[in-house]
């Protein structure tokens, strides 16, 4: 590939000599033959051949899914230009002036994903801190059901903390502190800080204002948590509360019961609960898109199921229910096994942590986080792999271990609650 891009350029700069004088035919067609490389990541240069372009390249402008390369030169018949980072696969579309032209193919932009470690050293306990001086408790009993993750707009991140039954928060900076309830007592209190007590919080959902919401199955309640650390009781669950999610278009929380007859519950202003969805295999992970449509994780079904928002009628988009398996491709064609935690960026692509098994099972043919794009439903590997373990590194080459809940923030990073290592993780893609 190198020296197929060293010759282009000597092409390039060969062409340049020959075109000093050359002026854009305006009005007249332009064209894309090709370009090369094919593909790449951020920071690829890529030189476009075609006709009719320009030797100004304050004149040119060249974009892939509207976003726009750098230009480091051109000629009549070719533009060399910079891809940046996240820009995705698409058409590259040549401007001169008011002239355009489209490739017919696509460059397929090849994405970056590393993964870190935020906090977390691997043992079940509790300590607050920076890194590797923090511990969660995530799996000290094998059946906690360890999921809830949620990141604000100010990038701090919020951890439901089941087997030390409060909400622990990490800031920008990495430091790890208690937010709400208190982890030497098990229980029900409202309160602020370590005043309020907690039983087994599942799950978090943040409001457009900063407000978390919990999930207790043990405590059958969905409690509010003010940015000031306050809890105070929202209502009693109609069943065991295991997820819940925020519709951004009506502010309304509801939350499921992750039963083989689940049911999803829309909690009313006066705390009482209405019926949405009846009798689904197990609903885990559920996020709602900004248009207000609910995608849910049906973890015994081993499928991710969209919930229209006006008539709430459900369409898998992608598995095959009683199917389990790890297998990437366009929608029911791909498998899942266990399908847990999810969630769902501004772009509705949706992102799913793979392994709800009871005990986090490390023979689960699912320990990575999926990808399913929004719209198509092609579903990929976002990182980690089939294979249960711990290591930090990029793609594929990642490790978790029952990977049990997924967050994305504004800036599209990626955030995992990585159950078996007690650690919570950050994925950048670039």
């Amino acid at each position: 590939m190198i020296r197929y891009i060293i010759a282009g350029c000597l092409i390039f700069f060969t062409a340049c000599k020959k075109d000093n004088g050359f002026t854009h035919s305006a009005g007249s067609p332009m064209s894309v033959d090709h370009f090369t490389p094919e593909q790449g990541g951020g920071a690829t240069s890529i030189l476009i051949t075609g006709s009719n372009f320009s030797t100004d390249t304050a004149a040119i402008s060249v974009t892939i899914n509207g976003n726009k390369l750098a230009i480091t030169g051109a000629s009549a018949t070719q533009v060399m230009a910079v891809v940046p980072a996240r820009c995705g696969s698409g058409k590259v579309v040549v401007k001169v002036g008011s002239d355009s032209v489209v490739s017919t193919d696509i460059f397929n932009y090849v994405f970056t994903r590393t993964v870190t470690t935020i906090a977390g050293n691997g043992t079940a306990g509790f300590s607050n801190g920076q890194g590797a001086d923090v511990m969660f408790n995530f799996n000290g009993q094998p059946w906690y059901r360890s999921k809830g993750i949620t990141v604000d707009d100010n990038l701090n991140l919020y951890i439901a903390d089941p087997g030390n039954h409060c909400i622990r928060k990490i800031d920008d900076k990495g430091n790890v502190t208690t937010f709400a309830g208190n982890p030497n007592a098990a229980g029900y209190a409202n309160g602020q800080g370590l005043a309020a007590q907690f039983s087994l919080p599942y799950d978090i959902a943040i409001d457009a204002q900063g407000n978390l919401y919990t999930a207790d199955p043990g405590n059958w309640d969905i409690r509010k948590i003010t940015p000031d650390g306050t809890a105070v009781l929202v209502g009693w669950a109609s069943q065991e509360p295991w997820s819940i999610a925020i519709d951004p278009t009506t502010g309304f929380l509801y939350y499921s019961n992750f039963s083989n007859s689940g049911n999803v519950y829309k909690m009313d202003t006066d705390g009482s609960s209405t019926t949405v969805i009846q009798g689904l295999n197990k609903p885990a992970g559920m996020h709602f898109d900004k248009d207000g449509n609910l995608f849910i994780a049906i973890a015994d079904d081993h499928v991710v199921k969209r919930f229209d928002k006006n008539t709430w009628a459900e369409t898998t988009i992608a598995g095959q229910a009683g199917t389990p398996g790890y297998v990437n491709g366009a929608g029911m064609d791909a498998r899942f096994a266990n399908p847990f935690g999810l969630t769902v960026d501004a772009a509705s692509n949706v992102y799913v942590a793979g392994n709800g098994t009871v005990d986090g099972s490390t023979s689960n043919v699912d320990q990575s986080i999926r990808f399913i794009a929004g719209g198509s439903w092609v579903v990929g590997t976002y990182a980690g792999s089939g294979s249960a373990g711990y290591a930090d590194a990029i793609g594929e080459a990642a490790a978790f271990s029952a990977p049990g809940g997924v967050a994305v923030d504004k800036n599209g990073v990626v955030y995992v609650l990585d159950k078996n290592n007690n650690r919570i993780r950050k994925i950048v893609s670039q």
